[in-house]
């Protein structure tokens, strides 16, 4: 009977909490859902969706990467050739757009809208909504990466020299600059789950970083040459990896292994909010979904216009949409299923107020993690620790414990008792039994510290010698 009414009150609030269900493609008969376009998945849709995939053509600003706050409501691209845009996807409206006629290698998102970093020629910057620059942070060096740790305020670069910086960014304290000893790398990514950076190796190597440790947390071999892509799943045990030998390796994390490998070459990897993960090759964009057990099999596919290639693939928080910003310019296309359909406004509102906003914001603050709290199992925060193995007792320590405890047994006073049993060679013999009981517990601690010298190996007939020293033995073994 519990059992029914709980079930009752579950089915109640998951129609509270989830008025809006999520859909993937559904084939029928002998048809594939790689097979659908983009034509007619607008047909099918919405006159709301069918707005949101679009293709805005820069042929002379390009290559185009792209990047979304974290409510998935703006977003911003920067063209390799120093054009800045920032939009407001909900209305689809340009709130800002200029020249910083230097070269534009990424761009991310700070902890809102309000402020944005741009890795430039020489240094990364500091921007405002409005295009006003902000900071410089010439400690970072010739920046070719740049993500953000929204939990933590850490900004995170990898410059061309393979140097590893983080940066808070609501005190400017410089936190970290670690050397990786790879070399010079292109490739980094943060692990939404645990905050951890992963980083892809010329040599074929994915090392993952924490500000607080100078050497990788986990080093993984995991291509026969340069890694060109990595992406981590929301869960945060699921890794996608590619590289130029022309395999996508799906790794699980908690055991690190590969799940599934498929022979294809991608310059972008990213998940989605559901667990669909997209991959750039040229023109060409591939969507695989899981259909159980990290089987991953084709689910779109979409093939630009002839000679666009794709640098950047990225989906859109909350919307079936996946962006890419590509060389003549970015666009959206439609993957249905890809979002996750219900959000909680406590942790991300797309529709927020400026009001709201504000707030937010504070409450970030209030509740920011020091960079100590960046680890692989972030579960570890808050359990008990185990008790440490008691360390061994010196030799000294042993010796004066043995001495308390012949005093002690010395001092304990024998009773008296009749018909001879008093008499002194009995009282004498009865102490030093006592002696005797207090000290063996010790003595055989004493011997493990200072070893038993009646066992000691003597060098001879019966002593088993290496072939190298037996010429050295008085009596040379056979």
């Amino acid at each position: 009977k519990l059992i029914g009414i709980s079930a009752k009150a579950a089915a109640q609030a998951e129609k509270w909490f989830l008025p809006v269900e999520g859909g993937y493609l559904e084939p029928e008969g002998l048809e594939k859902t790689y097979r659908f376009s983009q034509h007619q998945l607008r047909d099918g849709v919405d006159i709301l969706n069918s707005r949101k995939p679009f293709d805005m053509i820069l042929p002379e600003l390009g290559p185009y990467t792209l990047e979304y706050t974290s409510n998935g409501r703006y977003m911003i691209v920067g063209g390799r050739k120093g054009h800045i845009g920032m939009m407001d996807m909900l209305s689809m409206d340009l709130i800002k757009e200029f020249q910083v006629r230097e070269t534009v290698r990424d761009v991310a998102f700070l902890h809102n809208e309000q402020l944005f970093a741009v890795a430039q020629k020489k240094y990364p910057y500091i921007y405002n909504r409005h295009g006003t620059e902000i900071h410089c942070l010439k400690e970072h060096g010739k920046a070719l990466k740049l993500q953000f740790l929204d939990k933590h305020f850490l900004l995170a670069s990898i410059n061309s020299f393979g140097q590893l910086h983080y940066q808070d960014m609501s005190t400017g304290e410089m936190v970290a600059n670690h050397r990786t000893g790879l070399g010079r790398t292109d490739v980094m990514r943060v692990n939404p789950y645990n905050a951890v950076i992963g980083l892809g190796h010329a040599g074929g190597k994915v090392t993952m970083w924490k500000p607080t440790s100078v050497k990788p947390l986990v080093t993984m071999l995991c291509h026969n040459g340069p890694v060109t892509a990595v992406a981590f799943e929301r869960g945060g045990h699921l890794m996608a990896t590619a590289g130029v030998d022309k395999k996508i390796k799906i790794w699980d994390l908690r055991k690190y292994e590969v799940v599934r490998t498929h022979h294809a070459r991608a310059e972008s990897l990213d998940f989605s909010q559901k667990g669909l993960l997209a991959a750039s090759n040229g023109s060409l964009v591939e969507v695989y979904k899981d259909g159980g057990g990290h089987d991953y099999k084709i689910y779109m596919k979409h093939r630009m216009v002839k000679g666009y290639q794709i640098g950047k693939v990225l989906f859109r928080p909350y919307e079936d949409i996946c962006s890419l910003g590509h060389s003549m310019g970015f666009s959206s296309i439609l993957v249905p299923g890809s979002g996750e359909a219900n959000f909680d406004t406590f942790v991300e509102n797309p529709v927020e107020t400026a009001k709201q906003r504000r707030e937010r914001e504070v409450h970030a603050l209030l509740n920011k993690l020091q960079p100590e709290t960046v680890m692989l199992n972030p579960n570890m925060i808050g359990n008990v620790r185990q008790p440490k193995k008691k360390e061994k007792k010196t030799k000294k320590e042993v010796e004066e414990e043995i001495e308390d405890a012949v005093e002690t047994a010395k001092s304990t006073k024998v009773k008296n008792k009749t018909k001879g049993r008093s008499k002194p060679s009995k009282r004498a013999k009865k102490k030093e039994e006592e002696v005797l009981r207090a000290k063996r517990p010790l003595l055989d601690q004493y011997k493990e510290i200072g070893g038993n010298p009646e066992k000691k190996q003597r060098v001879g007939d019966k002593a088993e010698l290496p072939k190298a020293l037996q010429r050295f033995a008085k009596n040379k073994q056979s």
